[in-house]
């Protein structure tokens, strides 16, 4: 009996050894094949290999886009993409003037335009709104005005006072007749409990959630997430930015995590743009495909900025948010501005931010003197002497923690909308940006820059340098997580 035992087990061990080495060999095949970054690809085989069973796993769980929208599955909105029915911006033969603009400014706009399949629109007007304190009371108020229709799309919608405060306008809006679509993150939904859609549901608002997942809510760092915040009126008032729904962005209302941030209200032409974005992940998600003059209806121009929208996720929008970064660095002249809350660019971009930096042009660099992700903080801290060196200027804000995601380049191009300068927003999430060319609007965001810097440290290359080596270490291990932060 004893033998029989001791084959059976050497059997059943061979079994085990050849089933791991053929998931091991499948699943390296697969990243190999359809890893676009050599290094996430050498990366993940090193992690199949070395943690046999559980690396096959791990990359079944994080290293695959399982909602990548193929052809197939937007075909049923193409057809309203071929026709331009989505989009009610004009598109302007002979295109859109920008003659108060320089001519570096004019070949960034044709980069922008190439990078993202959507034409400029004149006569826009952007509204910066600093915190909740100002953009919540704007957005309520375009809420409680609407009379047509209300999309609303955020990754993170708390159930908390900021978010009933919203939710009870949007149900009013519903009661009145107003057609009403909100799309929530499937993860950012679960950052507090309960979720938000059961009180929508309850007030009548049809409600969806963007890419449900099993992983519990707690993991902040989970993949291919919508990040896009949209909130269009009518199809007329559109918002946009970096900013969530969740009481911590009113910094006049005590709150255990009160978070800065920047919204922006827009009026005009581009605004049609939002809405056909908000349409194309709204179909994704639910089937529905939203067409007609109540959701797009026609724009008159009323401003005098320059805009367009720039849509960027790990689909058939992929790094074009990084090829706007490389393109605007490209151009600069004179100073480049940026403000984000999670700073981790690649090796490119960081050799795009030194070489401006050495062809003279200013550039400063604007972080939080404390990221709410420590692991992100950390790893960002290992990469700063790089730029440092070269030049580039680093400012960090004291509390409390900055959201604010903008980009400014001289005195007349700003970028704003959704997206980090990190990993996720780069390669993993749906973001959405604005490309806007106007000298007013630029020195007003400059003015709100001035003003962080008033209250801002200068971090040198002394002080980088100077971190204890257990903090040193400890940084640049976070740093090889980097790709997945």
């Amino acid at each position: 009996m004893e033998p029989m035992l001791a084959v059976l087990a050497q059997a059943w061990q061979i079994v085990v050894g050849v089933l791991t080495i053929l998931l091991n060999v499948i699943a390296s095949g697969h990243a190999v094949l359809h890893k676009r970054d050599s290094r996430a690809a050498v990366g993940w085989v090193g992690v199949i290999w070395l943690a046999p069973i559980a690396g096959a796993v791990a990359y079944a769980l994080l290293g695959i886009n399982r909602i990548r929208r193929k052809a197939s599955e937007r075909r049923a909105i193409q057809p309203l993409l071929l026709s331009g029915e989505f989009d009610s911006a004009p598109r302007l033969s002979g295109g859109v003037s920008l003659r108060h603009q320089p001519v570096h400014l004019a070949a960034l706009a044709r980069l922008v335009d190439r990078v993202s399949g959507r034409p400029l629109t004149q006569g826009n007007e952007i509204t910066p709104l600093v915190n909740g304190d100002e953009a919540y009371p704007a957005m309520v108020e375009a809420i409680e005005s609407a009379q047509t229709s209300i999309v609303l799309a955020t990754y993170i919608f708390d159930h908390d006072a900021a978010g009933h405060m919203f939710a009870a306008a949007l149900g009013r809006a519903a009661r009145r007749g107003v057609e009403v679509r909100v799309l929530i993150d499937a993860v950012g939904s679960r950052y507090s409990r309960p979720p938000i859609t059961g009180t929508l549901a309850r007030a009548g608002v049809r409600a969806a959630l963007f890419g449900r997942t099993r992983v519990p809510w707690r993991m902040p760092y989970f993949n291919l997430r919508n990040h896009r915040k949209i909130l269009v009126v009518d199809g007329r008032i559109g918002f946009t930015g970096g900013m969530n729904i969740r009481e911590g962005n009113l910094l006049a209302t005590p709150s255990p995590s009160p978070t800065r941030d920047l919204h922006f209200r827009i009026d005009g032409p581009v605004v049609g743009q939002l809405t056909q974005t908000f349409a194309e992940d709204w179909a994704f998600a639910t089937g529905e495909v939203l067409q007609g003059a109540r959701w797009f209806p026609d724009l008159a121009p009323g401003g005098e900025t320059v805009a367009r929208v720039v849509t960027d996720g790990p689909d058939g929008d992929f790094e074009k948010a990084r090829l706007v970064y490389l393109g605007a660095l490209g151009c600069a002249q004179h100073s480049v501005r940026i403000v984000t809350p999670y700073f981790l660019p690649d090796a490119g971009l960081i050799s795009a931010l030194n070489v401006a930096a050495l062809r003279g042009v200013v550039v400063e660099i604007v972080l939080p003197e404390r990221v709410n992700l420590a692991l992100v903080q950390w790893a960002a801290t290992h990469q700063l002497w790089q730029m440092l060196q070269r030049g580039c200027r680093i400012y960090t804000t004291p509390g409390p923690f900055d959201h604010t995601k903008l980009m400014l380049v001289d005195d007349g191009w700003a970028l704003i909308g959704s997206s980090n300068w990190d990993p996720r927003s780069l390669r993993l999430n749906w973001e959405l940006l604005v490309d806007c060319y106007d000298r007013a609007l630029v020195a007003r965001l400059s003015g709100i820059i001035e003003d962080k810097l008033n209250d801002a440290q200068l971090v040198t290359k002394d002080d980088v340098d100077a971190r204890p080596f257990p903090i040193k270490l400890r940084d640049g291990l976070a740093r090889l997580a980097s790709p997945y932060l």
